[in-house]
């Protein structure tokens, strides 16, 4: 199981318009030692990026204005964050929108629902890689 020393204090933001969605990650991340960022769309979430300086994201693939893609392609070509892993979220798991989603520069794709778990693992993994790296 999730070893949740590693995770404390790891800054994670999650953009999804689902206020449901919002509320289980936050919820999960935080009993996992994490500081939980929310914002509801790729605007609101731009804004909050610079100011918070998260250290790994999570974005819904469907939201309104701007999308999920978007969102991610634009944090990806900011050169202060750029560096960021990006985690779509979506419940649509066609091999297109994996594809898509790495066009667009995402380091994974989560499926939701998602579980505490899969959500815990993808935060360790990328913090690994990037710890190693």
């Amino acid at each position: 199981m999730a070893d949740s020393k590693n995770l404390t204090g790891v800054r994670v933001m999650v953009i999804d318009d689902s206020n449901t969605i919002r509320r289980s990650a936050e919820i999960f991340l935080m009993q996992a030692g994490c500081q939980v960022i929310l914002a509801e769309n790729g605007f609101d979430a731009l804004a909050k990026i610079a100011d918070h300086q998260p250290d790994l994201i999570f974005v819904d693939i469907m939201m309104p204005r701007l999308d999920g893609y978007q969102t991610c392609a634009l944090i990806k070509k900011s050169g202060k964050h750029g560096s960021t892993p990006v985690i779509m979220l979506s419940s649509k798991d066609s091999l297109f929108d994996r594809a898509r989603g790495r066009m667009v520069g995402s380091d994974e794709y989560l499926t939701k629902p998602f579980t505490k778990e899969s959500l815990l693992k993808a935060v360790e993994a990328h913090l690994a890689h990037r710890n190693a790296a």
